[in-house]
């Protein structure tokens, strides 16, 4: 898997954080794209979807549940979810919709409405 290392700095104190960059699938349709993430592990309140610049960055904070008793074998990974996409011109960046289950995060990218074909009426 591809890696991505981002650092932070708070005040006095730096903190490297890991992120790891899921795979996905692009579907186009005849309205849109459906892009697909998958993030196992993470649920609705881990993820984050922003746009900024033309560019589409999903990150996902993995929820991992808590151990009780002595962990003896571990192959689970720790690392968050973060994948940038740049964004194409035809599609309609204010309608994108999202959603997850199961750890697959679904957008919905629809086609903005000038490059969608249309019908002209002969009077």
């Amino acid at each position: 898997m591809n890696m991505l290392t981002r650092e932070n700095r708070d005040a006095d104190r730096t903190q490297t954080d890991q992120f790891i960059v899921p795979p996905s699938s692009v579907i186009e349709g005849s309205d849109g794209y459906t892009l697909e993430v998958e993030m196992p592990g993470v649920n609705k309140d881990g993820l984050d979807i922003s746009i900024e610049n033309n560019e589409l960055t999903i990150i996902g904070r993995r929820s991992l549940p808590k151990i009780e008793g002595t962990l003896i074998h571990h192959e689970s990974r720790q690392e968050n979810f973060r994948r940038t996409f740049e964004l194409d011109p035809s599609i309609g960046a204010d309608k994108i919709s999202a959603r997850i289950e199961q750890g697959l995060v679904t957008l919905t990218l629809p086609k903005a409405e000038h490059v969608k074909p249309r019908k002209i009426t002969v009077s």
